[in-house]
């Protein structure tokens, strides 16, 4: 299986990464027009086996954002851009993901990874979502696509995100560790697009 899931994962994300590099060019172009700072933003997340990487995002905040506040983002948080606010409706800020895909650090479709500060405060039974590579999507992302609305309706965020989402969306995904496959892939994908697409109307 991870063989099979593996090929399945280059078989998406290269051809995918070739077809959209002209897209990130033009990206690239409109984020450095847009405010000062690097194209891409890098930060530590956690992996398979309790690894960590640096993961690929187009910024969408202003530089330094962590040091201005906290490590999630909350509503109509003032430290985000104005292309940050399209790029993130759209989750195209995710897309250099494809790169961590064709490294080996992440699936096209795997339970999110999460920083090192609140991986640190998973129970035994939740660190199992370390058991497999974090993925670009999953179905936790998918019902929770509007957690930065959530967060921001929350007098304490978050306490919120600690309390209640990270259980809540470990739960989610728990269901797709325990029920690997290039079928559940697939059908993952297709949830995701039609989510996605579903914003832009």
């Amino acid at each position: 299986m991870p063989d099979s899931k593996r090929l399945f994962d280059l078989l998406i994300s290269v051809p995918f990464a070739v077809l959209l590099f002209p897209l990130f060019v033009i990206i690239a172009v409109w984020i450095k027009l847009d405010s000062k700072g690097p194209v891409f933003f890098m930060q530590d997340r956690i992996g398979k086996d309790g690894a960590p990487f640096g993961i690929f995002k187009f910024r969408t905040m202003v530089v330094d954002a962590e040091s201005l506040g906290n490590q999630i983002t909350v509503g109509s948080d003032p430290r985000i851009t104005r292309i940050g606010h399209l790029l993130r409706r759209y989750k195209i800020d995710e897309l250099p993901q494809l790169l961590n895909v064709i490294k080996g650090d992440m699936s096209i479709v795997g339970p999110r990874p999460e920083v090192p500060k609140y991986v640190r405060l998973y129970t035994a039974n939740q660190r199992r979502v370390l058991s497999v590579r974090p993925g670009i999507t999953s179905p936790a992302s998918i019902k929770f696509s509007n957690e930065s609305d959530l967060l921001g309706k929350q007098p304490d965020p978050e306490n919120y995100y600690i309390q209640i989402l990270i259980p809540a969306k470990i739960e989610e995904d728990m269901g797709y560790v325990d029920h690997p496959g290039i079928l559940n892939d697939l059908a993952i994908i297709f949830r995701t697009v039609r989510k996605i697409t579903k914003h832009t109307k």
